[in-house]
């Protein structure tokens, strides 16, 4: 099941709105086939390792991902091919909450005479594809929060100034973060001040659609680099002027004069957005955290003080202790001279284990 998993990161970013799944068959204790799915549209994991195991895939064991589907898609079911070449035994990491599946290639696995296994590494291959779990049962995309950090929290100096708080090591892995999500967002502040360009280039993978989230009034100009992409523009309902541009711009209700978090996470997901990382500046970044809407982090802390600088909880005032925002520490690392601290919200993981 390990290779399994491994195989299906090699679609990731590739594959959304689907899951990224990879499947391994065995038989006799050898590998005989493996497969993943590449590409959205692309063969399903199951049909490549199967196309990959040819005969030997008669009373082999399949061990998948995630649970075959049982419904017409862009590509045939599995769960009836995996049957119909004579698979004695699937074993799947995870169910498939999708209602056109969610059980139903388990059933007619078994109904065909085939031993089903489900639930191994079933934590692993949940965090995988976490982004198409949330998409289906929470309808909305998995947040991850990124940000780069002095020692005392703050995203920028009092005048905004933000290059560079952390090294190069640790920009090389904001890279190889954004490639792994369907979207990158920001403010309309940070599009203003920065103009930065939302693209992976670092590492090989491929860029995330850029997300604006447009406070009132509206200022836009073609010119910003990245409007010059495929980018989604939220916009609230009592704006007067909307940006005269290409693209996807939707005005949702808003919320302290900018678009509504969880009203803009509700239309990236019918977008068929599953992933989503967050590059804000510290009011946007403070308002998915008192919102817990942060599903997960991603800060990089530079081994610096800048004192009174915009902090990322800038928006957030506690008056208890009791009412301190939590985050479950996941990883500890280095990224060059920075340390790198990968959490999350607790209620999101509590959500995953389900």
């Amino acid at each position: 099941m390990r290779q399994a998993l491994d195989l299906a990161l090699r679609g990731m970013g590739k594959t959304t709105p689907n899951p990224m799944v990879g499947c391994v068959i065995v038989k006799d204790g050898a590998v005989v086939g493996r497969g993943w799915h590449d590409h959205l549209g692309g063969l399903h994991a199951e049909a490549a390792a199967l196309r990959d195991a040819g005969d030997k895939a008669r009373g082999a064991t399949a061990y998948v991902t995630l649970e075959p589907c049982s419904h017409q898609g862009r590509q045939p079911p599995c769960a009836p091919a995996l049957a119909a070449a004579g698979i004695a035994r699937c074993v799947c990491a995870v169910g498939d909450p999708n209602p056109k599946v969610s059980g139903r290639g388990l059933k007619i696995l078994s109904d065909a005479g085939v031993e089903t296994v489900c639930g191994v590494l079933e934590k692993e291959a949940s965090w995988l594809n976490r982004g198409f779990l949330s998409l289906q049962t929470r309808r909305r995309p998995w947040v991850t929060l990124k940000a780069a950090l002095s020692l005392d929290g703050s995203m920028a100096l009092a005048d905004g100034t933000s290059q560079w708080i952390t090294g190069e090591a640790a920009r090389i892995e904001s890279h190889r973060l954004r490639g792994e999500n369907d979207a990158i967002l920001i403010g309309s502040g940070t599009l203003r001040h920065d103009d930065p360009a939302l693209t992976v280039r670092a590492v090989e993978g491929p860029s995330p659609r850029p997300v604006i989230l447009c406070s009132a009034p509206v200022v836009l100009r073609e010119n910003y680099k990245a409007l010059r992409r495929d980018a989604i523009v939220f916009v609230p309902k009592e704006t007067a002027v909307l940006p005269e541009r290409s693209g996807q711009v939707y005005a949702v209700s808003s919320s302290a004069g900018r678009p509504d978090l969880k009203a803009a996470l509700e239309k990236l997901a019918e977008l068929g957005i599953a992933r989503v990382l967050v590059e804000a500046g510290p009011t946007i970044c403070s308002a998915f955290i008192a919102a817990g809407l942060a599903d997960e982090y991603q800060l990089f802390v530079a081994p610096v003080f800048m004192g009174e600088g915009r902090k990322i909880t800038d928006s957030i005032h506690l008056q208890r202790m009791d009412d301190a925002i939590p985050m479950t520490l996941r990883d500890v690392r280095t990224a060059g001279c920075d340390l790198w601290l990968e959490g999350g919200n607790p209620c999101s993981l509590d959500w995953l284990k389900q």
